[in-house]
């Protein structure tokens, strides 16, 4: 069955490339990114495709995007929050203006995206939201704090989001890639340096991306899609981390208990 899109982000990486993929087997897509859509997928894919110039950080901007997409197309059916960059500089080097920037774009724009999409959704009974964070939503490197704030915040919300609309007969899905050569490196933002940190030597392994859209369509066409999809070869480093605050726990359950005192009627 054609499936109707809607994509952030969709001018580069992650965005323009599952966007070509859902337009290849023949899906129609609504691509929007804050700067020119690729013209190529319009020459390529006419109608099919459905071209927005969007700032997701503009609330009202969103909303009238996704009435518009619905307009267009009827219904969505597949949801994918992808807009969103990175920021370096260690917690102290971040300015109020660079943490606040990143935050607006990486959380507030998904949260918009979000609301914007879940009476269509709820209306519908039927759908799939994808939400993008990264292996930086359930890890942390140095000098990455406030990308993997804004990172984390999207994986509670959606944590909660995915509980409240449990009946509402539509699916959440957090997809958590790895280091990929989609060129979000290069593109970084940067703090000013303070001398009292040196950069740390990150050895990112980057992956292909081109590799992710056959899991990216798996999952979207999934009878029961997991809530939680890692892409890349992360997962046993993840592993590693969530056994280590396990242990960190159990090795410190009795005052855990201690410090709940007696019950209170």
């Amino acid at each position: 069955m054609q499936k109707i899109w809607f994509i952030t982000g969709a001018s580069s990486g992650f965005g323009r490339l599952w966007a070509q993929a859902a337009l290849e087997r023949g899906d129609r897509v609504a691509v929007a990114a804050r700067s020119a859509v690729d013209p190529a997928l319009v020459e390529r894919f006419g109608d099919a495709v459905l071209p927005l110039t969007l700032d997701v950080t503009d609330r009202e901007a969103v909303f009238a995007a996704v009435d518009h997409v619905v307009q267009r197309f009827g219904r969505i059916d597949v949801v994918v929050n992808a807009a969103g960059y990175g920021h370096v500089g260690m917690v102290e080097e971040v300015t109020e203006r660079e943490l606040r920037r990143q935050m607006e774009t990486n959380f507030f724009g998904a949260v918009w995206v979000t609301q914007a999409v879940l009476p269509v959704l709820r209306r519908q009974n039927a759908g799939h939201l994808l939400q993008v964070t990264s292996e930086g939503g359930v890890r942390a490197y140095p000098g990455f704090g406030a990308y993997h704030a804004s990172k984390w915040a999207v994986e509670g919300l959606t944590e909660a989001l995915a509980l409240e609309t449990a009946d509402f007969g539509f699916h959440v899905t957090l997809v958590e890639p790895g280091p990929y050569a989609t060129g979000f490196v290069g593109a970084i933002h940067q703090s000013a340096e303070s001398p009292a940190y040196p950069r740390p030597e990150i050895d990112f392994r980057l992956g292909d991306p081109t590799a992710t859209t056959a899991a990216l369509l798996a999952l979207v066409d999934a009878e029961n899609p997991p809530r939680r999809l890692v892409m890349g070869d992360v997962l046993p480093e993840i592993e590693a981390i969530y056994e280590q605050r396990l242990t960190t726990w159990r090795d410190w359950a009795k005052v855990s208990l201690d410090a709940f005192g007696s019950r209170v009627a």
